[in-house]
Protein backbone atom coordinates (compact mmCIF):
# COMPACT_ATOMS: atom_id res chain seq x y z
CA UNK A 1 0.00 0.00 0.00
CA UNK A 2 1.36 3.41 -0.86
CA UNK A 3 1.99 5.91 2.31
CA UNK A 4 -0.13 8.66 2.91
CA UNK A 5 -0.65 11.64 0.24
CA UNK A 6 0.06 15.52 0.98
CA UNK A 7 -1.75 15.99 3.90
CA UNK A 8 0.38 13.28 5.93
CA UNK A 9 3.78 14.80 5.53
CA UNK A 10 5.16 17.79 7.49
CA UNK A 11 4.65 21.36 6.24
CA UNK A 12 6.91 23.33 6.36
CA UNK A 13 7.31 26.83 9.01
CA UNK A 14 4.85 29.38 7.63
CA UNK A 15 2.62 26.99 5.36
CA UNK A 16 -0.74 28.12 4.54
CA UNK A 17 -3.08 26.84 7.19
CA UNK A 18 -5.47 23.58 6.19
CA UNK A 19 -8.38 26.25 4.92
CA UNK A 20 -6.14 28.32 3.30
CA UNK A 21 -4.37 24.95 1.17
CA UNK A 22 -8.32 24.11 1.05
CA UNK A 23 -9.58 27.05 -0.79
CA UNK A 24 -6.02 27.43 -3.18
CA UNK A 25 -6.97 23.25 -4.04
CA UNK A 26 -10.43 24.02 -4.79
CA UNK A 27 -9.43 27.29 -6.94
CA UNK A 28 -7.24 24.47 -9.36
CA UNK A 29 -10.97 22.80 -9.87
CA UNK A 30 -12.54 25.58 -10.51
CA UNK A 31 -10.44 26.85 -12.74
CA UNK A 32 -9.98 23.71 -15.04
CA UNK A 33 -13.93 23.20 -14.75
CA UNK A 34 -14.40 26.59 -16.10
CA UNK A 35 -12.33 25.35 -19.49
CA UNK A 36 -14.56 22.23 -19.93
CA UNK A 37 -17.90 24.12 -20.50
CA UNK A 38 -16.43 27.06 -21.84
CA UNK A 39 -17.23 25.99 -24.95
CA UNK A 40 -20.78 25.10 -24.97
CA UNK A 41 -22.21 28.78 -26.11
CA UNK A 42 -19.96 28.47 -29.07
CA UNK A 43 -21.41 25.19 -30.47
CA UNK A 44 -24.23 26.67 -32.55
CA UNK A 45 -21.33 28.80 -34.19
CA UNK A 46 -18.87 26.44 -34.90
CA UNK A 47 -21.56 24.28 -36.10
CA UNK A 48 -22.79 26.73 -38.89
CA UNK A 49 -19.20 27.71 -39.41
CA UNK A 50 -17.97 24.54 -40.06
CA UNK A 51 -21.02 22.42 -41.27
CA UNK A 52 -21.03 19.44 -39.22
CA UNK A 53 -24.34 17.29 -37.82
CA UNK A 54 -25.85 16.70 -34.78
CA UNK A 55 -24.26 13.51 -33.81
CA UNK A 56 -20.47 15.40 -35.02
CA UNK A 57 -21.42 17.67 -32.61
CA UNK A 58 -22.32 14.89 -29.82
CA UNK A 59 -19.07 13.11 -31.01
CA UNK A 60 -16.92 15.99 -30.15
CA UNK A 61 -18.49 16.38 -26.60
CA UNK A 62 -18.27 12.70 -26.42
CA UNK A 63 -14.01 13.17 -27.16
CA UNK A 64 -14.16 15.19 -23.48
CA UNK A 65 -15.26 12.48 -21.71
CA UNK A 66 -12.83 9.67 -23.37
CA UNK A 67 -9.87 12.10 -22.46
CA UNK A 68 -11.68 12.22 -19.10
CA UNK A 69 -12.55 8.52 -18.75
CA UNK A 70 -8.95 7.55 -20.19
CA UNK A 71 -7.21 9.47 -17.81
CA UNK A 72 -9.12 8.71 -15.07
CA UNK A 73 -7.69 5.19 -15.31
CA UNK A 74 -4.20 5.91 -14.19
CA UNK A 75 -4.71 9.31 -12.65
CA UNK A 76 -5.50 8.82 -9.52
CA UNK A 77 -2.93 5.40 -8.95
CA UNK A 78 -0.34 7.73 -10.01
CA UNK A 79 -1.79 10.50 -7.50
CA UNK A 80 -2.11 8.09 -4.56
CA UNK A 81 1.70 6.89 -5.17
CA UNK A 82 3.78 9.89 -6.26
CA UNK A 83 1.33 13.43 -4.61
CA UNK A 84 -1.21 15.31 -5.93
CA UNK A 85 1.26 18.26 -7.76
CA UNK A 86 3.43 15.76 -10.19
CA UNK A 87 0.08 14.61 -11.68
CA UNK A 88 -1.87 18.20 -11.37
CA UNK A 89 0.71 20.31 -13.01
CA UNK A 90 0.85 18.05 -16.66
CA UNK A 91 -3.04 18.43 -16.37
CA UNK A 92 -3.17 22.20 -16.04
CA UNK A 93 -0.45 21.88 -19.28
CA UNK A 94 -3.01 20.24 -21.25
CA UNK A 95 -5.65 22.32 -20.52
CA UNK A 96 -3.84 25.40 -21.83
CA UNK A 97 -2.62 23.58 -24.75
CA UNK A 98 -6.69 22.78 -25.25
CA UNK A 99 -6.95 26.52 -24.40
CA UNK A 100 -4.79 27.73 -27.49
CA UNK A 101 -6.95 25.32 -29.67
CA UNK A 102 -10.22 26.64 -28.89
CA UNK A 103 -8.72 29.85 -29.50
CA UNK A 104 -7.60 29.12 -32.91
CA UNK A 105 -9.86 26.45 -34.20
CA UNK A 106 -10.85 26.21 -37.83
CA UNK A 107 -11.35 22.82 -38.34
CA UNK A 108 -13.12 19.41 -36.57
CA UNK A 109 -10.03 18.23 -35.69
CA UNK A 110 -8.57 21.25 -33.97
CA UNK A 111 -11.99 20.74 -31.79
CA UNK A 112 -11.90 17.38 -31.64
CA UNK A 113 -8.30 17.60 -29.73
CA UNK A 114 -9.07 20.52 -28.15
CA UNK A 115 -11.97 18.53 -26.33
CA UNK A 116 -9.83 15.81 -25.57
CA UNK A 117 -7.23 17.52 -24.10
CA UNK A 118 -9.80 19.11 -21.69
CA UNK A 119 -10.97 15.83 -20.83
CA UNK A 120 -7.76 15.03 -19.68
CA UNK A 121 -7.31 17.85 -18.07
CA UNK A 122 -10.66 17.63 -16.01
CA UNK A 123 -9.69 13.48 -16.12
CA UNK A 124 -6.50 14.46 -13.52
CA UNK A 125 -8.68 17.32 -11.65
CA UNK A 126 -11.25 15.13 -10.66
CA UNK A 127 -8.81 12.18 -9.49
CA UNK A 128 -5.52 14.16 -7.96
CA UNK A 129 -7.28 17.95 -7.86
CA UNK A 130 -10.81 16.77 -5.28
CA UNK A 131 -8.30 14.20 -3.83
CA UNK A 132 -6.29 17.81 -2.62
CA UNK A 133 -8.94 19.62 -1.37
CA UNK A 134 -10.06 16.75 1.10
CA UNK A 135 -6.36 16.38 1.72
CA UNK A 136 -6.06 19.71 3.32
CA UNK A 137 -9.59 19.62 4.64
CA UNK A 138 -7.80 16.93 7.17
CA UNK A 139 -10.05 16.23 10.51
CA UNK A 140 -13.25 18.11 8.57
CA UNK A 141 -13.91 15.69 6.26
CA UNK A 142 -17.56 16.34 5.36
CA UNK A 143 -16.86 20.20 5.12
CA UNK A 144 -13.53 19.60 2.68
CA UNK A 145 -15.77 17.08 0.20
CA UNK A 146 -18.88 19.94 0.03
CA UNK A 147 -15.85 22.71 -1.21
CA UNK A 148 -14.63 20.31 -3.59
CA UNK A 149 -17.89 18.94 -5.38
CA UNK A 150 -19.02 23.05 -5.20
CA UNK A 151 -15.59 24.20 -6.73
CA UNK A 152 -16.30 21.85 -9.77
CA UNK A 153 -19.38 22.68 -10.38
CA UNK A 154 -18.97 26.58 -9.98
CA UNK A 155 -16.50 26.31 -12.16
CA UNK A 156 -19.01 24.49 -14.67
CA UNK A 157 -21.31 27.42 -14.24
CA UNK A 158 -18.80 29.86 -14.87
CA UNK A 159 -17.28 28.99 -18.07
CA UNK A 160 -20.21 29.04 -19.53
CA UNK A 161 -21.69 32.27 -18.63
CA UNK A 162 -18.44 34.14 -19.23
CA UNK A 163 -18.17 32.33 -22.82
CA UNK A 164 -21.74 33.19 -23.08
CA UNK A 165 -21.34 36.72 -22.62
CA UNK A 166 -18.37 37.85 -24.98
CA UNK A 167 -20.00 35.55 -27.57
CA UNK A 168 -23.55 38.24 -27.48
CA UNK A 169 -21.21 41.19 -27.37
CA UNK A 170 -17.72 40.48 -29.83
CA UNK A 171 -17.94 39.41 -33.34
CA UNK A 172 -15.26 36.93 -32.82
CA UNK A 173 -15.29 35.73 -29.42
CA UNK A 174 -12.90 32.87 -29.37
CA UNK A 175 -9.61 34.37 -28.58
CA UNK A 176 -10.70 36.95 -25.52
CA UNK A 177 -12.79 33.82 -24.58
CA UNK A 178 -10.11 31.34 -24.30
CA UNK A 179 -7.40 34.67 -23.70
CA UNK A 180 -8.83 34.81 -20.01
CA UNK A 181 -9.40 31.20 -19.34
CA UNK A 182 -5.66 30.83 -20.14
CA UNK A 183 -4.72 33.42 -17.72
CA UNK A 184 -7.12 31.91 -15.13
CA UNK A 185 -5.27 28.27 -15.57
CA UNK A 186 -2.32 29.94 -15.30
CA UNK A 187 -3.16 31.10 -11.48
CA UNK A 188 -4.01 27.74 -10.83
CA UNK A 189 -0.83 26.58 -12.28
CA UNK A 190 0.71 28.42 -10.02
CA UNK A 191 -1.09 26.98 -6.87
CA UNK A 192 -0.62 23.77 -8.38
CA UNK A 193 3.77 24.55 -8.55
CA UNK A 194 3.33 25.48 -4.37
CA UNK A 195 1.46 22.59 -3.20
CA UNK A 196 3.49 20.41 -0.39
CA UNK A 197 5.69 17.49 -1.89
CA UNK A 198 5.08 13.94 0.03
CA UNK A 199 7.26 13.96 2.84
CA UNK A 200 7.58 10.04 2.86
CA UNK A 201 7.88 9.25 -1.27
CA UNK A 202 6.62 5.55 -1.70
CA UNK A 203 9.60 3.60 -2.73
CA UNK A 204 7.59 0.96 -4.02
CA UNK A 205 7.10 0.34 -7.81
CA UNK A 206 4.14 1.37 -9.02
CA UNK A 207 2.08 -1.15 -10.96
CA UNK A 208 -0.70 0.38 -13.08
CA UNK A 209 -4.37 -1.48 -13.14
CA UNK A 210 -7.92 -0.61 -13.48
CA UNK A 211 -8.80 1.82 -10.66
CA UNK A 212 -10.39 0.30 -7.31
CA UNK A 213 -11.36 0.83 -4.03
CA UNK A 214 -11.30 -1.70 -1.00
CA UNK A 215 -13.93 -4.39 -1.14
CA UNK A 216 -15.14 -2.71 2.16
CA UNK A 217 -16.10 0.58 0.36
CA UNK A 218 -17.61 -0.71 -3.35
CA UNK A 219 -21.31 -0.69 -2.30
CA UNK A 220 -20.22 2.83 -1.24
CA UNK A 221 -19.21 4.21 -4.04
CA UNK A 222 -21.41 2.29 -6.49
CA UNK A 223 -24.18 4.10 -4.24
CA UNK A 224 -22.68 7.26 -5.48
CA UNK A 225 -22.61 5.86 -9.05
CA UNK A 226 -26.34 4.94 -9.67
CA UNK A 227 -27.54 8.69 -8.40
CA UNK A 228 -24.39 10.37 -9.77
CA UNK A 229 -24.25 8.57 -13.63
CA UNK A 230 -27.79 9.89 -14.09
CA UNK A 231 -27.88 13.32 -13.13
CA UNK A 232 -24.40 14.20 -15.29
CA UNK A 233 -25.58 12.34 -18.25
CA UNK A 234 -28.33 14.40 -18.14
CA UNK A 235 -26.23 17.69 -17.46
CA UNK A 236 -24.18 16.53 -20.13
CA UNK A 237 -26.69 16.85 -22.49
CA UNK A 238 -28.24 19.50 -21.89
CA UNK A 239 -24.38 21.35 -22.50
CA UNK A 240 -24.21 18.81 -25.79
CA UNK A 241 -27.46 19.70 -27.71
CA UNK A 242 -29.17 22.40 -25.81
CA UNK A 243 -27.81 25.34 -27.59
CA UNK A 244 -29.15 23.44 -30.64
CA UNK A 245 -32.49 22.89 -29.00
CA UNK A 246 -32.67 26.40 -28.33
CA UNK A 247 -31.47 27.48 -31.85
CA UNK A 248 -33.23 24.79 -33.80
CA UNK A 249 -36.24 23.49 -31.95
CA UNK A 250 -37.14 26.78 -30.07
CA UNK A 251 -35.98 29.35 -32.02
CA UNK A 252 -33.55 31.07 -29.68
CA UNK A 253 -30.37 31.92 -31.21
CA UNK A 254 -28.87 33.89 -28.27
CA UNK A 255 -25.35 32.71 -26.80
CA UNK A 256 -25.34 34.73 -23.82
CA UNK A 257 -28.97 32.72 -23.40
CA UNK A 258 -27.36 29.39 -24.02
CA UNK A 259 -24.40 30.14 -21.82
CA UNK A 260 -27.12 31.65 -19.00
CA UNK A 261 -28.52 28.49 -19.31
CA UNK A 262 -25.83 26.22 -18.52
CA UNK A 263 -24.34 28.66 -16.22
CA UNK A 264 -27.51 28.30 -13.62
CA UNK A 265 -27.68 25.09 -13.61
CA UNK A 266 -24.27 24.19 -12.66
CA UNK A 267 -24.84 26.83 -9.61
CA UNK A 268 -28.44 24.82 -8.86
CA UNK A 269 -25.77 22.19 -8.69
CA UNK A 270 -23.78 24.23 -5.91
CA UNK A 271 -26.75 25.97 -3.76
CA UNK A 272 -28.35 22.48 -3.51
CA UNK A 273 -25.63 21.02 -1.83
CA UNK A 274 -25.41 23.89 0.82
CA UNK A 275 -29.15 22.91 1.38
CA UNK A 276 -29.05 19.72 1.66
CA UNK A 277 -25.19 19.31 3.28
CA UNK A 278 -26.22 17.88 6.59
CA UNK A 279 -28.55 15.73 5.58
CA UNK A 280 -28.65 11.65 5.55
CA UNK A 281 -26.68 10.60 2.48
CA UNK A 282 -29.73 8.40 1.63
CA UNK A 283 -32.20 11.38 1.76
CA UNK A 284 -29.78 13.29 -0.81
CA UNK A 285 -29.74 10.47 -2.86
CA UNK A 286 -33.80 10.42 -3.61
CA UNK A 287 -33.58 14.00 -3.84
CA UNK A 288 -31.04 13.29 -6.49
CA UNK A 289 -32.95 10.75 -8.27
CA UNK A 290 -36.31 13.12 -7.86
CA UNK A 291 -34.82 15.87 -9.63
CA UNK A 292 -33.35 14.19 -12.18
CA UNK A 293 -36.57 12.40 -12.87
CA UNK A 294 -38.24 16.01 -13.07
CA UNK A 295 -35.41 17.28 -15.05
CA UNK A 296 -36.50 14.63 -18.17
CA UNK A 297 -40.02 14.91 -17.90
CA UNK A 298 -39.23 18.49 -18.20
CA UNK A 299 -37.08 18.34 -21.14
CA UNK A 300 -39.56 16.02 -22.92
CA UNK A 301 -42.40 19.07 -22.15
CA UNK A 302 -40.18 21.31 -23.54
CA UNK A 303 -39.70 19.62 -26.58
CA UNK A 304 -43.41 18.04 -27.31
CA UNK A 305 -45.07 22.09 -26.18
CA UNK A 306 -41.55 24.04 -27.73
CA UNK A 307 -41.76 26.12 -24.23
CA UNK A 308 -38.55 27.88 -23.59
CA UNK A 309 -39.01 28.35 -19.64
CA UNK A 310 -39.47 24.51 -19.60
CA UNK A 311 -36.34 23.49 -20.88
CA UNK A 312 -34.81 26.33 -18.08
CA UNK A 313 -36.55 24.24 -15.73
CA UNK A 314 -35.18 20.90 -16.87
CA UNK A 315 -31.49 22.67 -17.00
CA UNK A 316 -32.03 23.80 -13.42
CA UNK A 317 -33.73 19.99 -12.36
CA UNK A 318 -30.74 18.40 -14.24
CA UNK A 319 -28.36 20.73 -12.38
CA UNK A 320 -29.96 19.41 -8.84
CA UNK A 321 -29.63 16.05 -9.77
CA UNK A 322 -26.21 16.05 -10.29
CA UNK A 323 -24.81 17.81 -8.14
CA UNK A 324 -27.21 15.95 -4.73
CA UNK A 325 -25.71 12.68 -6.67
CA UNK A 326 -21.84 13.87 -7.10
CA UNK A 327 -22.36 15.52 -3.34
CA UNK A 328 -23.71 12.12 -1.83
CA UNK A 329 -21.08 9.66 -3.55
CA UNK A 330 -18.06 12.12 -2.74
CA UNK A 331 -19.39 12.17 0.96
CA UNK A 332 -18.94 8.79 1.35
CA UNK A 333 -16.27 8.44 0.01
CA UNK A 334 -14.47 11.62 2.56
CA UNK A 335 -16.21 9.31 5.16
CA UNK A 336 -15.01 6.07 4.19
CA UNK A 337 -12.31 5.74 2.02
CA UNK A 338 -8.75 5.84 3.61
CA UNK A 339 -6.32 8.62 2.05
CA UNK A 340 -4.13 5.95 -0.04
CA UNK A 341 -6.86 4.99 -1.88
CA UNK A 342 -9.51 8.35 -1.70
CA UNK A 343 -7.82 9.47 -5.70
CA UNK A 344 -8.45 6.17 -6.77
CA UNK A 345 -11.95 6.20 -5.42
CA UNK A 346 -13.09 9.64 -6.89
CA UNK A 347 -11.31 8.51 -10.25
CA UNK A 348 -14.34 5.13 -9.99
CA UNK A 349 -17.25 7.33 -9.04
CA UNK A 350 -16.08 9.36 -11.92
CA UNK A 351 -15.57 6.79 -14.47
CA UNK A 352 -19.05 5.25 -13.12
CA UNK A 353 -20.85 8.82 -13.74
CA UNK A 354 -19.05 9.41 -17.30
CA UNK A 355 -19.49 6.61 -19.01
CA UNK A 356 -22.92 7.04 -19.33
CA UNK A 357 -22.30 10.87 -19.92
CA UNK A 358 -20.65 9.87 -22.58
CA UNK A 359 -22.27 7.23 -24.72
CA UNK A 360 -25.71 8.28 -24.15
CA UNK A 361 -25.93 11.63 -25.52
CA UNK A 362 -23.90 10.41 -28.72
CA UNK A 363 -26.86 8.10 -28.89
CA UNK A 364 -29.27 10.76 -28.69
CA UNK A 365 -27.35 13.09 -30.75
CA UNK A 366 -27.42 10.25 -34.06
CA UNK A 367 -30.81 9.28 -32.98
CA UNK A 368 -32.34 13.24 -33.27
CA UNK A 369 -30.38 12.93 -37.01
CA UNK A 370 -32.67 10.18 -37.81
CA UNK A 371 -36.10 10.47 -36.15
CA UNK A 372 -35.80 14.36 -35.89
CA UNK A 373 -34.96 16.62 -32.75
CA UNK A 374 -38.25 16.62 -30.98
CA UNK A 375 -38.55 12.40 -31.25
CA UNK A 376 -35.16 12.15 -30.36
CA UNK A 377 -34.84 14.44 -27.55
CA UNK A 378 -38.40 13.02 -25.70
CA UNK A 379 -37.23 9.62 -26.54
CA UNK A 380 -33.48 10.49 -24.87
CA UNK A 381 -35.51 12.06 -21.80
CA UNK A 382 -37.81 8.97 -21.27
CA UNK A 383 -35.33 6.83 -21.35
CA UNK A 384 -32.89 8.50 -18.26
CA UNK A 385 -35.10 9.41 -16.65
CA UNK A 386 -36.30 5.39 -15.93
CA UNK A 387 -32.48 4.37 -15.80
CA UNK A 388 -32.44 7.58 -12.91
CA UNK A 389 -35.47 5.95 -10.77
CA UNK A 390 -33.86 2.60 -10.88
CA UNK A 391 -30.67 3.42 -10.11
CA UNK A 392 -31.75 6.19 -7.14
CA UNK A 393 -33.92 2.87 -5.96
CA UNK A 394 -31.46 0.55 -5.71
CA UNK A 395 -29.01 3.07 -3.68
CA UNK A 396 -31.45 4.71 -1.32
CA UNK A 397 -31.76 0.85 -0.83
CA UNK A 398 -28.23 0.44 -0.34
CA UNK A 399 -27.80 2.82 2.78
Amino acid sequence: MSSSPTSCGAQPAGAPTAPARAWAAAWMVTAVFMLSNSPTPLYVHWQEQMGFSSGMLTVIFALYIAGLLGTLLVAGQLSDHYGRKPVLVPGLLAALAACGLFATATSIGMLAIGRLLAGIAVGVTVSAGMAAVVDAGIGHRRSAALLASVAMVLGAGLGPLLAGGLAQTLGQPTLPIFAIEALVLLTALLVARRLPDRARPDDAPLRLRLPGVPTANRRQVLSGIATFGPGITATSFVLALGPSLLARLLGVRSPLLAGAVACTMFFTAVGVQFVVRQWPVARIFAAGTAATVLAMLSLAAAVQATQVPALVAAALLAGAGQGLGQLGGLTLIGLHVSDSHRAQANAVLNIGGYIPAGLLPVAAGYLIDAVGLATGATLFALALALIALGGGAWAVRQR
